[in-house]
């Protein structure tokens, strides 16, 4: 009342020392580190032990001082062909030996890398390399009659080895700046296409030195890598062990996938320290796995239950909670969990990085109460690649700047503080989620099937019809009475998106149902009816006793009423986790233990059918069969 012209929203509701406590004391994260590029962090390891193993991938082992030797001839041709400070180099490599070679080869000039997943839809990877504007791309010869660089130069690391040995072997007398960039990842975009975040070498090395003290890394450590290069959680399981002179172990894509593998090849690899997601992490505790006492857990990316936590402390040495967006360099902030009630919390800010939580006029809220996150600090990314509207939108001018926190990345994500600094997380104030551990902007599945002519409208939800197996659903209007084709529509997503980003299930309505003031009610949106989706093939029943078995699995699994011998597993909304299992029901009701590479191979009820069976009929004789599959506990058999 004594400044009535003052803005409501501008009126302080912290006292001083709350406000002092927030923005001062929980933000008190300045710490010295080693800000030097990520190349010479670990040239300097290369040559302090130059016959340590650096990477084992496989069969295949290379010591840091033949790592650091292939880099350097590597950047030596780049060089020769115009690369240097600015360039951006596509990589289009499976995790190997040759991708670390390219990622530190491309760094060494100056440049910075675009990583390319060689699964994406050949759309896909040809939209990432022209938004890149990447002059170069390094692959594999097997890759170039998929990806089609459309001008750009290709330099294959197979194909051109003889030519890459022919180079000098010694470090480029180049210097790089430390904000140079280092890497451009793609996520997801609300707009519809994809966006490239551009992180500079600064924010990956205080990334790396906070993760050195947090979860801790020695030169005896064995960090296994399970994530691709074109998801940001692979950007640690590169360079911290890389840099602490450390081993890093690369597990096969094959048994990432399945709980059982992954869980022989962490201990076949000796692995001490692992990040995933909880998805993952889900899978190898539903698999069986018994854990390891020596093994720290980094665990971040999507929401963690507390159950799961639980079920990790007991197998492990430390279990790490994590969060942070790809725009904040991968992790923002780390805790230890100890075992305890409720959500596991987020922690504070890491290392020379700050927290802000706003309300809608940007002005701090009090703890327990919800606002937005905005992060501060050097992990900050410079930016989105060439989407200067969208950067000036997510990257604003911190109102709090003190020292050269001069912006704020605003997150998107709802949370609120606790009284002891740590944050809970409460969801998103838009439509980004999270699935399986990848970031997904709702609106660009939208965006895809609303340019198709038969549809009129499109909505793109993830449902939880049943406990822990989240999927997404896309809700089709026809446009003017036209007929869907679902299939069609299924084919046009699959041949734009990643695989993460195909709807399981289509589902046609009238209309999308809206709420009083006009907009898109989510919540009512329609559970699937588990009809068979609409699918190329016709249905085909089942014949012999095992396809019957395998229908009745499948229905039980992918909540389906109706299943053919011909239906692809994948198609009828499937997912590595369902096929997971599946396959466990399979071992229950048959006595088998078929490998998840099986169903990958064989994804028809029909091709899995035989494979089983030539299996079963080398254990049991023909007369046996039909007793043991009478004798089996399948529903409706």
């Amino acid at each position: 009342a004594r400044g009535p012209e003052q803005r409501l929203s501008e009126l302080p509701i912290l006292t001083p020392a709350e406000r002092a406590r927030m923005l001062v004391d929980w933000n008190a994260t300045a710490r010295d580190y080693d800000s030097r590029c990520l190349h010479e962090q670990f040239a300097d390891q290369a040559a302090r032990r130059p016959d340590a193993i650096a990477v084992a991938a496989e069969q295949e082992r290379i010591s840091y001082g033949e790592l650091d030797r292939r880099s350097s001839q590597l950047a030596h041709e780049l060089a020769g062909r115009g690369v240097r400070e600015g360039t951006l180099v596509a990589i289009c490599l499976e995790r190997s030996v040759d991708l670390l070679v390219a990622m530190l080869g491309v760094l060494r000039t100056g440049a910075a890398y675009v990583p390319i997943e060689p699964t994406y839809p050949p759309q896909r990877q040809e939209l990432l390399v022209a938004d890149a504007g990447a002059p170069m791309l390094i692959t594999q010869e097997r890759y170039l009659g998929v990806i089609d660089p459309r001008g750009t130069a290709v330099l294959c690391m197979d194909r051109d080895r003889a030519r890459l040995d022919a180079q000098p072997d010694g470090p480029l007398e180049i210097a790089v700046d430390p904000d140079a960039l280092a890497y451009v990842i793609y996520t997801s975009g609300s707009t519809g296409e994809p966006k490239g975040v551009e992180v500079s070498h600064r924010s990956v090395a205080n990334l790396i030195a906070e993760m050195r003290e947090h979860p801790g890394i020695g030169e005896n450590d064995v960090l296994a890598n399970l994530t691709t290069p074109s998801f940001d959680l692979s950007v640690p399981d590169w360079y911290l062990p890389l840099t602490a002179g450390a081993r890093l172990a690369i597990v096969p894509r094959e048994a990432t996938l399945d709980g059982v593998e992954l869980a022989d090849w962490l201990a076949r690899t000796g692995a001490t320290i692992v990040q995933a997601t909880p998805t993952t992490w889900q899978m190898l505790v539903d698999a069986g796995w018994k854990g390891s006492e020596q093994l720290k857990i980094v665990c971040g990316g999507e929401a963690l239950p507390r159950s799961l936590a639980e079920e990790l402390l007991a197998r492990s040495a430390s279990v790490w909670h994590m969060y942070g967006p790809t725009e904040t360099t991968v992790w923002s902030s780390a805790i230890e969990l100890r075992p305890g009630d409720g959500p596991p919390p987020l922690g504070g800010p890491i290392a020379n990085t700050r927290f802000y939580v706003l309300d809608a006029d940007r002005q701090p809220v009090p703890v327990g109460v919800p606002g937005e996150l905005y992060i501060g600090g050097d992990g900050v990314a410079r930016g989105y690649h060439q989407r200067p509207e969208l950067t000036g939108e997510r990257f604003v001018e911190n109102p709090f700047a003190f020292g050269s926190a001069a912006r704020l990345y605003r997150t998107g994500d709802l949370v609120r503080w606790r009284e002891h600094g740590t944050l809970e997380f409460l969801g998103r104030i838009d439509h980004q989620v999270k699935l399986r551990g990848f970031r997904i902007e709702l609106q660009e599945i939208e965006a895809v099937l609303g340019a198709h002519p038969a549809v009129g409208a499109v909505a793109v939800t993830v449902r939880e019809d049943s406990p822990g197996d989240r999927r997404l659903v896309a809700y089709v209007v026809p446009a003017d009475d036209r007929a869907l084709d679902k299939e069609q529509l299924r084919r046009l997503v699959k041949s734009k998106l990643p695989p993460f980003m195909v709807p399981s299930t289509f589902v046609a309505l009238d209309t999308l149902p809206v709420t009083p003031n006009g907009k898109l009610d989510r919540a009512s949106l329609p559970a699937p009816d588990g009809a068979r989706p609409d699918l190329e093939r016709p249905y085909a029943a089942p014949q012999s006793p095992v396809e019957e078995a395998l229908a009745s699995i499948w229905r039980e699994v992918l909540g389906v009423d109706r299943v053919g011998i011909d239906d692809d597993f994948f198609d009828l909304g499937g997912h590595s986790l369902l096929a997971v299992k599946m396959l466990a029901r399979v071992q229950d009701t048959l006595g088998l233990n078929p490998p998840l590479g099986l169903l990958f191979d064989h994804s028809t009820i029909r091709e899995l059918a035989r494979a089983l069976t030539a299996e079963l009929l080398g254990e049991v004789s023909g007369e046996d069969l039909e007793q043991l599959l009478a004798e089996a506990q399948v529903p409706d058999r």
